[in-house]
């Protein structure tokens, strides 16, 4: 009976080497990921980049501009106060829409919409 001597030490030793191979691929990607972002943000930083126009988003109103024109749709996020003076102090969209209807548009200097029947 031929009995193999093999210590604690050649085991851990074949049991690291073997998860070594398994995992290296994918921390060679992580890394190459995590360099090609800090590269990008690097670049980005001292304007060699420029930014991407999104798609996605409409242009934002830069600060301090009046509003002067107001559409009560369903992606209205609060009443701009000409249209709550306009209306007589309604401050919802809800309440606007319920008595002006969906899609009224208000604008300053001119005339209220025609209330919903």
């Amino acid at each position: 009976m031929a009995r193999t001597t093999t210590t604690i030490d050649e085991i851990v030793r074949t049991a690291v080497i073997d998860a070594m191979r398994r995992i290296t691929p994918a921390i060679q990607q992580q890394v190459a990921a995590y360099a090609a972002e800090e590269l990008e943000r690097s670049l980005a930083v001292n304007g060699a980049v420029a930014r991407r126009p999104s798609s996605v988003r409409p242009p934002r109103r830069p600060r301090g501009e009046d509003i002067t024109k107001w559409v009560a749709d369903t992606r209205a996020r609060r009443v701009p106060k000409f249209v709550i003076e306009m209306t007589g102090g309604l401050d919802t969209k809800k309440r606007i829409v319920a008595k002006y209807g969906a899609n009224a548009t208000f604008e300053k200097g001119k005339p209220l919409p025609k209330t919903v029947k």
